[in-house]
């Protein structure tokens, strides 16, 4: 990073200390999208095997095989320290635009959650600098209908360590969901809805306070 790109970095992640400090550990929803594929998660460098000999290793632990272009879903989801979201499933095919942000996820989702997440009681939605959340549609349409949101030019240039999504909770639905690969979409699918009801309301909470601290 460039020392403005540190500045800026500093300067923002001060002002949402200060956001935070403000509204305090209940009030923010943070939110993110990953891609899953269908293939085994591996971690290189963690997953080893020893052994005094290759030929005692099992044939299926010796190696693990991967194909160009596996198939793949494009997931998002919102966690609080009091609640999480539904996964939302990007259908194939669609990326996510400002159109689809809207229609797919802040409308149906972010719109209603003050009356149910957050029983009755406005909301911090936090959302990373995706061309999809900067637009000026959707920062127009959170405007009047979630007054609080970090607006694009208050989130820090490259930050995924400001969200416990991408630094925590993602990486465990990936290894709990993703262990073994899948023949197909629909079980990755089932696999990721399934271990994401799994998740300790309790582990979500501690990772979404640990961030507010930090």
């Amino acid at each position: 990073m460039t020392n403005l790109v540190k500045a800026k970095r500093a300067s923002r992640s001060k002002g949402l200390l200060e956001r935070h400090a403000i509204h305090g550990l209940n009030s923010f929803l943070f939110s993110d999208e990953k891609l899953f594929t269908i293939e085994e998660v591996t971690n290189p460098q963690n997953d080893r095997i020893i052994s005094s000999s290759i030929s005692t290793i099992p044939e299926e632990l010796r190696s693990v095989s991967r194909i160009q272009k596996p198939l793949s879903v494009m997931v998002w989801v919102g966690i609080s320290s009091i609640g999480q979201t539904p996964l939302i499933f990007v259908p194939a095919g669609v990326k996510i635009d400002t159109q689809t942000y809207r229609e797919l996820i802040l409308e149906p989702v972010i719109q209603d959650l003050s009356k149910t997440m957050f029983s009755g009681k406005p909301f911090v939605f936090q959302q990373d600098d995706a061309p999809a959340h900067t637009s000026n549609s959707t920062q127009a349409w959170l405007r009047s209908n979630n007054p609080d949101f970090n607006q694009k030019e208050e989130w820090p240039p490259y930050s995924p360590d400001l969200n416990p999504m991408d630094y925590s909770i993602w990486p465990i639905l990936e290894t709990r969901t993703c262990l073994k690969s899948h023949t197909n979409i629909d079980s990755l699918k089932k696999s990721l809805c399934r271990e994401w009801k799994r998740i300790p309301q309790e582990i979500l909470r501690t990772k979404v306070e640990a961030s507010l601290r930090d």
